[in-house]
């Protein structure tokens, strides 16, 4: 089945012309929800950082939420841990070239978000497996609510079975009043870790936490 319909969306495959459209909908939701540019102004480096592996390595992975004839919301999802672990490696050293060349010209809330990421965001990433498939995915707020994050982890579900993948973790921002890990047990996962993620403090007046979810692919629960 090419595609999943529901009402007046569909999931289907990423595609190259969906680019742009996933970097933007990346920044678009990257501050809980809201624009990025509050707490991080260079759109460019934060989406090459969040979406490039997915979008220009590991594309077969990947879907996306159309509504209205346009992309809505995606989950980037990778079947080679190893590879994007490598990649990573490389980005980072790359991105962060950019960030000193660049860091003179940004705003104070720019240097304050690459200040907690220097000094702690290695401490609040909770734990999560190393050889195991994994995904994260995004919403725009007028399609959260319509089933559409729903659909888009079956596709993902499917074509991990149908490649013949056993395990699958995410990596989730929770918060009261959002999705929580709640939701997800419902479709199977399982919480692995938990940490509270402190950048957020400042903006938000309950904790935000980034929660590692697991799901056993032949458990015989599906969503």
């Amino acid at each position: 089945m090419s595609e999943e319909k529901k009402a007046d969306f569909f999931v289907r495959k990423y595609e190259p012309r969906d680019r742009e459209a996933v970097r933007w909908l990346c920044c678009e939701t990257g501050f809980l929800g809201s624009p990025i540019d509050p707490v991080f102004e260079d759109r460019e480096l934060f989406a090459d950082f969040l979406t490039s592996y997915y979008t220009d390595i590991e594309p077969e992975s990947a879907f996306v939420l159309e509504h209205d004839g346009k992309v809505k919301g995606y989950l980037l999802g990778s079947r080679r841990p190893f590879l994007h672990q490598f990649y990573s490696f490389c980005l980072n050293v790359v991105l962060l070239a950019r960030v000193v060349w660049r860091y003179r010209r940004y705003k104070r809330s720019t240097r304050d978000f690459i200040g907690w990421i220097l000094r702690n965001s290695w401490r609040e990433v909770p734990a999560a497996p190393r050889r195991v498939a994994h995904f994260h995915f995004n919403l725009l707020p007028e399609v959260q609510g319509i089933g559409g994050g729903r659909l888009l982890l079956r596709r993902y579900l499917e074509y991990l079975l149908q490649c013949g993948e056993k395990r699958v973790y995410g990596q989730l921002v929770t918060f009261e009043g959002r999705r929580g890990s709640r939701l997800f047990e419902r479709y199977g996962f399982k919480v692995l870790s938990k940490r509270e993620i402190t950048k957020f403090r400042r903006f938000h007046p309950e904790p935000v936490y980034l929660t590692t979810v697991i799901k056993e692919l032949e458990d015989g629960k599906s969503i």
